[in-house]
């Protein structure tokens, strides 16, 4: 099995910056991409960011400019900047092995008063 555990949400203020880190560990085998998910209360989990083994990245328009991902080894990190309330919400880790299979993490909660 692999389990994802996700560190660095919190409260910050309207224009501020968190880092999300997300540390695989278990059975990892080949992985195809690593990424960050975002559910906002009352809404459907969508994908903020994600970055491929080969080091591609894809952004939520939303999050273009504004985020950063990024990846060393087991571990991805997505850098917040310029932080708006509707960036709250709970931030999932996602990891896709290459047979398409997903794993999550337990998500770390977001919020950012304006």
């Amino acid at each position: 099995q692999v389990q994802l555990v996700e560190s660095g949400g919190g409260l910050v203020q309207a224009g501020g910056s968190l880092r999300l880190s997300c540390a695989a560990s278990g059975s990892i085998s080949s992985i195809n991409s690593m990424g960050w998910y975002r559910q906002a209360p009352g809404k459907q989990r969508e994908m903020v960011a994600q970055i491929t083994s080969g080091g591609s990245t894809d952004y939520a328009d939303s999050a273009k400019d504004r985020f950063t991902i990024s990846r060393s080894k087991d571990t991805v990190y997505l850098q917040m900047t310029s932080l708006k309330s509707e960036d709250t919400g709970v931030y999932y880790c996602n990891l896709k092995s290459v047979w398409q299979v997903n794993y999550w993490g337990q998500g770390t909660q977001v919020t950012v008063s304006s």
